[in-house]
């Protein structure tokens, strides 16, 4: 892996869930509405009658996974924007911008668990230290907390973390997460500068 952009090694699929928990458990956090959690996009699709009633109606059997599919969608779009204001949107890394073959194979990953049958709380285990029915910003601050601590540099882009991206894709993971502290009334897009 080179700065944790692309990779030609097969990426264990409890990584992949990994990262897949963590991107829809930040999008489900980052989401504003009928029960406004930290307000970063205006998205209100994993409430009783916001997206959840619309994707029940559309989709019966996998609405679950569709409601967690489109905020991680409107978080990654969010991340994108952000990422294009920048002068050299190509180099940044963010956990909604991994490079790539990382998302494609991140992609991948959730179709199959999609076709599982299996509850997107049983397939992916990890969302539910953040993701329930009440939000907790202590919970979610307290889940930001198990995955360390990360200095950064405040930027037109976002926070820059300092140093450079680890090649461990694990603890690249945990250094974006770790980046969302303080949290902030914007998304504060914490990323990495990889070398062109």
């Amino acid at each position: 892996m080179t700065n944790g952009v692309t990779s030609a090694e097969p990426i264990a699929s409890s990584v992949l869930d990994k990262i897949l928990a963590s991107q829809i458990a930040v999008a489900w956090a980052g989401e504003s509405g009928e029960e406004p959690r930290l307000g970063w996009w205006k998205t209100d699709l994993k409430s009783e009658f916001g997206g959840e009633d619309l994707f029940r109606r559309l989709l019966p059997n996998t609405s679950e996974w569709a409601v967690l599919q489109a905020i991680r969608e409107a978080a990654r779009r969010k991340d994108a924007q952000l990422r294009s204001e920048d002068h050299d949107a190509d180099l940044i890394l963010t956990l909604f911008s991994l490079g790539f073959t990382i998302e494609e194979r991140l992609d991948e990953r959730f179709q199959e668990l999609k076709r599982s049958g299996q509850s997107p709380l049983a397939a992916l285990p990890q969302m539910q230290e953040v993701i329930s029915d009440e939000w907790s910003l202590d919970a979610f601050l307290e889940w930001l907390d198990g995955h360390g601590s990360v200095d950064f540099t405040k930027v037109p882009a976002g926070r820059r973390l300092k140093g450079k991206p680890p090649e461990s894709l694990e603890l690249l993971v945990d250094h974006f997460l770790s980046g969302l502290k303080p949290t902030s009334d914007e998304y504060p897009m914490p990323h990495y500068r990889r070398s062109s």
